[in-house]
């Protein structure tokens, strides 16, 4: 499912199995000592799905312990992303010199309630977001609209270490084509790291939504 949504210079792996046999390294697994047992098998199937994407890659599937506000802490020379949500687990990577950032997010395929919508989405969001909703029911796209600015988040934040918060990215989704489109304003302090505007795609299938980002490196990069 993830694969679809990512372009070929990206490698995914996901798994709708919720409890997977894989124990995490010494490395990755310091930082959950003191967590309940549900986050520990959490953790342990992320790392799975981003160990099988790293080799799939052609990459040595070393550690990836946490960092900064638990996010992953990718080997040189390569960036990721991780999601899971009941049911479902998955990892995207890709070579530094070949994309700058990726962010991915799953959601169940669920109304989001309404002081929740309130909360994430911008007032004009709230009112495409209501628009859709009476003209295209089949869709939950109040809940497609929060990942796909967790997708935004996952993906500014390790290119730039700074919080982006949920008012700060403004997203518009098109509904025909699977897409979204991401402006983020001067206020987000990326300077050069990543462009204003970012484009992602979503998919909806067997009752999750998922949702991702890839930025290109820079031509001189790669």
């Amino acid at each position: 499912m993830i694969q679809d949504l990512v372009p070929g210079r990206v490698a995914g792996w996901d798994s709708f199995e919720d409890r997977l046999r894989f124990t995490p390294h010494p490395a990755e697994a310091a930082s959950l000592r003191s967590r309940a047992p549900a986050r520990r098998r959490e953790f342990a199937n992320g790392r799975y799905c981003a160990h099988r994407a790293l080799r799939r890659l052609g990459t040595p599937a070393l550690a990836i312990p946490a960092g900064a506000r638990g996010a992953p802490r990718w080997p040189d020379q390569v960036v990721g992303s991780i999601t899971h949500c009941p049911g479902y687990t998955a990892a995207v990577v890709a070579r530094r010199t070949r994309v700058r950032a990726l962010g991915i997010d799953a959601e169940p395929h669920l109304p989001l309630p309404a002081d929740v919508l309130e909360f994430v989405a911008r007032p004009e969001e709230r009112a495409r977001v209501r628009r859709l909703l009476a003209e295209r029911p089949g869709a939950h796209w109040d809940r497609l609209l929060f990942s796909a600015k967790e997708s935004v988040y996952k993906t500014w934040f390790p290119v730039t270490g700074r919080f982006l918060g949920f008012h700060e990215a403004e997203v518009r989704i098109d509904p025909e084509a699977g897409t979204f489109g991401v402006r983020i304003p001067d206020s987000g302090g990326a300077g050069p790291a990543l462009p204003r505007e970012l484009t992602g795609r979503w998919r909806i299938s067997g009752g999750l939504l998922v949702t991702a980002i890839a930025v290109p490196a820079p031509e001189g990069e790669r």
